[in-house]
């Protein structure tokens, strides 16, 4: 099955897709060991995925074969041992390729993950070209990791940030970001899923904005990459970012996808072996996207693991999964929504599933901690997601985020765990607060 799900539209109201085959969650769930497990004498209800998906037996097998057997440093080496570590880490690279719609491998620079990414982009290709009274746009939903880089960079050089607003949904005022182009705009970035609220933004229209006035595009994709469909080309973007512990692969690992045209105008910020021409004590050369931005020895391991977590998903229904996913997500709005003293943030009809919430009279690290004793995992805390926190008037709420290996009884189990935290914060069944 091609992983490729829709680009736009609503998980919670979708209702014009066929019916699917069943989805057998619980056979799924065999694929994943982490998740056969009892904490603090309870089976483990695992719903922190939008912080670290786990990952299937496929891609930890995959893993201890490449150490057990292939192991060897990449590229240059004549024997065996690197000649086969170099195929499966370029094969890799072509892997991701094919998962983003681009056209050329050599537009697919390995990177530690999105944060990575973004501050190359930032300061490879922004910070050159920036003078003062240039502006960076970005929205107030960002995640710090596209927001701080851009700080980093536009402060030195005198140009500043500008933030498109939202409203209450994390959904981003489209005909207010219209009018903050102007020739000043060095480059857009935006989120095309909110870590926080899960809200999915309108990216195709988006970059059509920016196309329209002339600045490149660059796009967040980490929190896209586990759930939706990914097609650079059909989006029309000129940078994406993803990780690939969110996508069911290791940790440490993620891609940066760039226009070949934008790659190669682009200088390396990280000098070392690999990324060369020539080296003489005169000066030195630099060798061509997407190495050049590869210095020193790369995470051969996590991208064959990555490329392993992308073929797994390739096994599966990727139609059933949405559909399961869209049952998760309108099942947990539903009966979280209905806990006595429990308020949802971030409710918007595209979204993924994400639930941001808070109980009242109880603090976000409570909920998540007593929720822990029922051996319930959730985020708690701001989410690296500061201004969006204060935009909502909150100082942090409660995540919780599902995967296609979530059931419908770990909701459940949700629900009991938040209608005792509930209960102990001073409010009961009937929802009134006690005396």
């Amino acid at each position: 099955a091609q992983r490729r799900r829709r680009k736009t539209g609503s998980m919670t109201s979708d209702t014009s897709m066929p019916a699917s085959t069943p989805f057998d969650v619980e056979h799924i769930r065999q694929d994943f060991p982490a998740l056969d497990q009892d904490i603090r004498g309870h089976r483990l209800v695992y719903l922190d995925n939008a912080a670290s998906t786990h990952k299937p037996k496929a891609v930890l097998d995959t893993l201890a074969h490449f150490y057990g057997d292939d192991y060897a440093n990449v590229h240059r080496g004549v024997h065996t041992l690197s000649q086969r570590a170099t195929d499966a880490y370029e094969a890799a690279r072509e892997r991701c390729r094919r998962l983003l719609g681009a056209t050329d491998e050599r537009e697919i620079v390995y990177t530690r993950g999105t944060t990575d990414g973004i501050n190359l982009v930032a300061r490879s290709f922004v910070a050159p070209r920036l003078e003062p009274g240039d502006e960076i746009l970005i929205s107030a939903g960002e995640h710090h990791a596209n927001i701080v880089p851009w700080q980093m960079i536009a402060g030195p050089a005198g140009a500043r940030v500008v933030v498109a607003p939202i409203d209450e949904q994390g959904v981003i005022d489209l005909d207010a970001l219209r009018d903050l182009f102007s020739p000043r705009t060095k480059i857009f970035a935006i989120q095309h899923v909110s870590n926080a609220l899960g809200t999915i933004h309108p990216v195709a229209e988006m970059a059509a904005m920016a196309r329209n006035a002339g600045v490149p595009i660059l796009v967040d994709g980490a929190q896209a990459a586990p759930h939706l469909a990914l097609d650079v080309e059909a989006l029309g973007v000129d940078f994406y970012a993803f990780s690939g512990h969110k996508l069911f692969g290791p940790t440490g690992i993620g891609v940066l996808w760039g226009r070949y045209e934008h790659l190669e105008s682009m200088p390396p910020v990280m000098g070392g072996g690999d990324m060369i021409e020539t080296v003489s004590f005169k000066g030195t050369t630099y060798t061509t996207p997407p190495v050049r931005f590869e210095g020193g020895t790369p995470h051969i391991a996590g991208a064959i693991g990555l490329a392993a977590a992308i073929d797994y998903l390739d096994t599966l229904d990727m139609d059933a999964i949405e559909a399961h996913e869209r049952a998760l997500l309108e099942s947990a709005t539903e009966k979280v929504g209905a806990v006595p003293g429990v308020r949802l943030l971030g409710t918007a009809a595209d979204k993924v599933p994400v639930l941001s919430f808070l109980v009242d009279g109880a603090h976000a690290h409570d909920v998540g901690t007593i929720l822990d004793h029922s051996g319930i995992a959730i985020r708690v805390g701001h989410h690296c997601a500061q201004p969006l926190m204060k935009h909502l008037g909150v100082v942090a709420t409660a995540r919780a985020s599902f995967a296609f290996y979530n059931t419908l009884e770990e909701i459940d189990a949700l629900v009991a765990g938040l209608t005792t935290v509930s209960e102990i914060f001073g409010r009961g069944p009937s929802g009134v607060d006690h005396e």
